[in-house]
């Protein structure tokens, strides 16, 4: 790997204390990215521990399967984190694993190399795509998405105020030229965006986001993987997760929450205390961590990270 495509792994440290490793247990890393997490649970691991990698791009798993030919304890899966639970079920381990690490932020990597489409800092394809072997484009999207419709990802994913004015400029431009690159996208986003002294982003920040995740169904592939790691979990396995920003964090803290209550019962049911709480799946270890300043000043990128640990009881 190249030092310009680079990639810091966030919270390292905190990440992995969260879950509490035992020299022999068998761990999940799902999201695999270029290997900083699986690396540093590797070195905590005895020779009997097992580490096994998802990732679903593809550049990611060439770094991967390197890493398996080193090291006998470690084993990568091509695929979406979404099939967690399929995939332990395969290897015979649902149930059995003791720690579950996901990491939901886009790599440096994926950030830094212009091919991949990820952002608006560097001209490239306008593709955006996790695994660009699968799925549409960005810039297939947008040249058929209903006016519509690009409001509504843009709304509800990039919580942008100017969701509207951005859509309209997008399919009367995309008529003229269709959308090709991340220079062209962002581009549109500033002539329409007003400008504001207060706001510190870049104006196409909330856009970009947005369609990245719509592209790569990324709420749907965090709800699922989190009820997966729950299923491949055995009692006192821990989760570990790093969001990135709210709509990420919101679904993370929500699942803990909802795990830990236990089954809902219409209010004034005669059911006692002790038999709700058998319903209940999971408890929040310790209280969410952000980053140290120090660690700030090291990767800036850091800055929006949100940890949250839990338990399966």
């Amino acid at each position: 790997m190249t030092q310009e495509f680079a990639h810091v792994s966030v919270l390292l440290n905190e990440t992995v204390a969260g879950l509490d490793l035992k020299p022999d247990g068998i761990y999940i890393d799902g999201t695999f990215g270029r290997g900083g997490h699986s690396r540093f649970i590797l070195s905590q691991l005895g020779e009997n521990g097992r580490l096994i990698a998802i990732d679903r791009d593809p550049e990611a798993i060439a770094v991967g399967e390197a890493l398996k030919l080193e090291d006998p304890r470690f084993d990568i899966v091509h695929g979406p984190f979404s099939g967690i639970a399929d995939y332990m079920e395969n290897k015979g381990l649902t149930g059995h694993i003791d720690g579950v690490l996901l990491d939901l932020g886009v790599s440096s990597p994926q950030l830094d190399d212009a091919s991949r489409g990820f952002s608006f800092l560097r001209d490239g394809p306008l593709d955006m795509r996790m695994d660009p072997t699968s799925g549409i484009s960005a810039a297939k999207w947008l040249a058929t998405a209903d006016y519509d419709d690009i409001v509504w990802v843009l709304k509800v994913f990039g919580e942008e105020r100017f969701a509207r004015k951005i859509a309209r400029a997008v399919v009367f431009d995309r008529d003229d030229k269709p959308f090709e690159t991340t220079s062209q996208l962002a581009s549109l986003i500033c002539r329409v965006v007003p400008k504001s002294k207060k706001e510190t982003k870049h104006p196409a920040t909330r856009s970009f986001q947005a369609i990245r995740i719509y592209i790569n169904s990324e709420l749907e592939e965090i709800e699922r993987a989190l009820a997966g790691a729950l299923q491949c979990l055995k009692s006192g396995g821990r989760l570990s997760v790093i969001s990135f920003h709210s709509l990420e964090d919101r679904i993370v803290k929500q699942f803990i929450r909802k795990q830990a209550r236990g089954k809902e019962v219409p209010y004034g049911l005669p059911i006692m205390q002790e038999e709700i709480d058998k319903t209940r799946t999971m408890k929040a270890i310790g209280k969410m961590l952000k980053p140290s300043e120090d660690e700030l000043e090291l990767n800036p990128r850091a800055r929006s990270s949100v940890l949250r640990v839990a338990e399966k009881l």
